[in-house]
């Protein structure tokens, strides 16, 4: 089997992997979205414009991927249920899951890096 073939596949595997993450990341915060929906549409880029099609014109998430791709930015209403629904499970969880202090710590951290980025994308109206 050539390499372009081989590579093509690989391609294509790592994207679909990518692609079930960035949509268990929808349900799971501390899972992020958004970096393995890019990383999808990359490997699929590279291996099947068929794919790439497909997840560029998903209704759940094709539009905030060319939003960021485009550098336009995400949707208000995005940002905000990111933001609200990562905080609701940090706390849950350094409240009732974690119980040593520095792994609450490490949440807190976590969730300040990751909305003082959600914060920092451009907004842009639906």
């Amino acid at each position: 089997m050539p390499f372009n073939r081989i590579l093509k596949i690989g391609l294509i595997i790592a994207g679909t992997i990518f692609t079930v993450l960035g949509f268990i990341g929808i349900f799971v915060p501390l899972l992020p979205t958004t970096p393995f929906l890019l990383l999808a549409a990359a490997c699929y880029a590279r291996s099947s414009k068929k794919i790439y099609a497909w997840l560029l014109n998903n209704k759940l998430c094709g539009k905030y991927i060319k939003g960021y791709i485009e550098r336009k930015g995400l949707p208000f209403n995005i940002k905000l249920f990111s933001i609200v629904f990562l905080w609701t499970a940090i706390v849950l969880s350094a409240l009732f899951v974690v119980m040593t202090s520095l792994l609450k710590i490490l949440l807190l951290l976590i969730a300040i890096c990751v909305s003082v980025h959600v914060l920092h994308i451009k907004t842009f109206n639906d």
